[in-house]
Parts: structure tokens; sequence; C-alpha cells
């Protein structure tokens, strides 16, 4: 089964429970790599239905502060692109729910577009996502990554025109990730009163699944967007629970509640 079809087949069974996809966000090697790794595998265990992960870089320009935080943790901690392909590799071989690696696109030209795709691959990785590379620019990573079997994600804002929603849909072959808010990532109290009219345009238009994050940050909010979206994204309310400390059980029985308080809530 490829990444694609792996993805494809995770949003599938979800529509046909009438539910949304559930998905979640941990950075690698924050607090280290031994601990991100359970992190992941605690939002499998508490209900998630597709996990990104996060590679750290030193210039995150669509992370809030939350992540960047974590992101400077996992540097300091040593972590590199080719540590979290590993991480994703030992996730891949506890769980079979699909994963995302989200990034920045210099990193993976500094490991090597090509090296970087096969390695992808070769640790079970599903999809990629790279909030720098428009959909215009990305021909030759998604020529690579189809050969490789690695699904593409490209991402959408309330402000992109009907031309880059277009492109964005025809490159994404895993999903599409609908911003909901201008600016970087971080919990919000409230979301936009036209955000069911832009995804609703989205969806529209689009062959493969549209998901929607960048402010997700309770179980409200992620029910309540789970009726107008394929699949929902949560990433910086988790990684701030998983920041408030405490050993790697503890961080890992908290997040696993919170992410299993999302998931009962999506699928009343």
């Amino acid at each position: 089964m490829t990444g694609p079809e792996r993805v494809a087949a995770a949003f599938a069974a979800r529509r046909a429970r009438g539910q949304a996809a559930l998905v979640t966000y941990v950075m690698g090697g924050d607090p280290d790599l031994r601990g991100s790794r359970e992190l992941a595998l605690a939002c499998a265990e508490g209900g998630a239905d597709l996990l990104e992960i996060g590679i750290p870089f030193s210039d995150p320009i669509a992370d809030g502060p939350t992540i960047q935080a974590a992101g400077e943790r996992a540097l300091a901690a040593g972590t590199t692109p080719a540590r979290v392909l590993e991480l994703a590799s030992e996730v891949r071989r506890r769980t079979e729910v699909p994963i995302a690696l989200m990034g920045y696109l210099n990193p993976v030209l500094a490991y090597g577009e090509a090296r970087f795709l096969d390695d992808c691959a070769g640790a079970g990785v599903d999809a990629l996502i790279l909030p720098d590379l428009p959909p215009e620019e990305a021909g030759e990573l998604g020529r690579r990554a189809r050969e490789k079997g690695v699904g593409t994600v490209f991402l959408l804002a309330p402000t992109s025109t009907e031309a880059r929603r277009a492109a964005a849909c025809a490159a994404s072959t895993a999903f599409v990730y609908f911003v909901s808010v201008t600016g970087v990532t971080g919990a919000r109290r409230a979301l936009p009163e036209d955000l069911p009219a832009q995804l609703a345009a989205v969806r529209a238009v689009s062959p493969v699944p549209v998901v929607v994050g960048f402010g997700v940050s309770t179980p409200e909010q992620a029910r309540a967007l789970g009726r107008l979206a394929d699949g929902v994204v949560v990433g910086s309310a988790i990684v701030s629970r998983a920041a408030q400390g405490g050993g790697r059980a503890a961080r890992a029985a908290r997040v696993r509640r919170f992410v299993g308080s999302l998931a009962r809530a999506m699928r009343r």
C-alpha cells in the first residue's frame, strides 16, 4: 500500500461513519527523540487517525510561539532530519496509523531531495508537508514523491486565490491542508465566521480530502470543524500539554487523555 493509499483509507474509514478524521501533531525530538516517539504513539492510542511529526528548523516561518519553542528544544537536543526519519520508522513499527512529516524546504534540500524521499519511503512515511513550498514550484519533488509512494500535501489560506486553490488541489496527492486563519500556528479561542464557506469552496474542487488546522484548541472546536471538513488538525494544543513537564510517561498520559477527548467529541 502506498502512502496516499494508506491516507485515503484512513479518511474513507471515518467518512463511512459520517465522521471527520483527527490529525495530531507532535514535534520530533521534543523533549527528546524517545519522548517524542512516546507522544506520537500516545496520539495514536488516544484515537488519532493520522500522525503529523514535525522536523525542527531554525527559521519556522509558519509556526507560532508554542511550536517554535518545541522546535528550539528539539534542535538543542540534537534532532536532525535523519533522526526524525528514524523516529518515524520506530513509530511505523508500532502502529498502522498514517504518518506525515511536516517541515521546511531548506532541510530537505540540504539532505538531498531524492535521498530524503527515498528515506521517507524506507521509514514508512506516508506524506510530506512543506509549508514554504508553493505547489507551482513543486513539480520535481512531486514527481519523485509519486515514484516513491509518498503523498504530498499543500497548504491553502483564507487569502488564497482561485488559481492557487486549483494548483494546491491538483498537486496534493494525500490531502489538502486548509489554514483556518491568517498568521502562524497557535491555539485560538474563536475561528473565523466565514470559515464554513471557505472550506466548502475548497472541498468542491479538491480530489483529495481537505483538513483544517491552525487554531484548533478544544474538543468543541474540533467537533464543530469536523462537520465542515474531512479532517481536523490539532497541533499547538497538544505540544503545549506535552511541554507542561514530568517524565515521559506523564507527558504521554496527558497527551493521550487530551487526544482522547478530541476523538470522543468528534465522534458523537
